[in-house]
């Protein structure tokens, strides 16, 4: 069972990561599923999804819970029956999720070229501290994109923009911890957000400070 690392954030949160080395069928056989998942799984077409899938229930499986512990609400947003939150992701040959007693996000991505192309969808005052012509400027912008993706799983509004109302705090690879703030319908939420890389991946993690104070959008 490749479970990769696992992390105490702290008192209440947990973070674990699951390399994917197993086939849907060894998956399968090692979780136990709510026949509406055991539905879903068998519909999926991509052999990549079902693994991704599978491997986050083996990870909760790791932090004591299994399928049937975990809901999703309206938003598509998941949730844990003992009241705890739960953000979950998985890219490629990895899987991961991250439990606390606060509000979390987590993201995990692959790190290619191409995120260059799509920069100016989910960046703008951003690139006002970003050097275009650096030698990491794909992992800048990869820790950009998984921060804005943690912190939109963990707020989960609808309307909520990459661009337009979280924006990151200027920061360095060699920062330990990145800030995020959130503007968003009269709201001023402050977020704070780690990453890692991880072989060719980049994972993210965002905390919320369940701290709101009035601001403008």
């Amino acid at each position: 069972m490749p479970l990769y690392k696992s992390l105490a954030i702290n008192a209440d949160t947990q973070l674990h990561v699951w390399k994917i080395t197993e086939s849907p069928e060894e998956l399968t056989a090692n979780v136990c599923l709510k026949d509406v998942c055991q539905l879903r799984v068998s519909n999926m077409k991509s052999e990549q999804h079902r693994k991704g899938f599978l491997s986050v229930r083996m990870l909760m499986q790791h932090a004591g819970y299994t399928d049937f512990d975990l809901y999703y609400d309206s938003d598509g947003k998941p949730h844990l029956k003992d009241g705890n939150n739960i953000s979950i992701t998985h890219s490629y040959g990895f899987s991961a999720i991250i439990i606390s007693s606060g509000n979390v996000g987590i993201d995990m991505e692959l790190r290619r070229e191409k995120v260059i192309k799509i920069a100016d969808k989910f960046l703008d005052r951003e690139f006002k501290y970003l050097n275009r012509n650096a030698a990491n400027y794909v992992n800048m912008l990869i820790v950009l994109w998984g921060i804005k993706e943690a912190v939109y799983k963990m707020l989960s509004e609808n309307g909520l923009s990459f661009k337009d109302h979280i924006y990151v705090n200027e920061f360095t690879m060699t920062d330990p911890g990145i800030t995020a703030t959130v503007n968003f319908e009269g709201r001023h939420t402050s977020c704070n957000c780690y990453f890692e890389e991880i072989e060719d991946f980049t994972l993210v993690y965002s905390l919320g400070n369940s701290k709101n104070t009035p601001g403008n959008e």
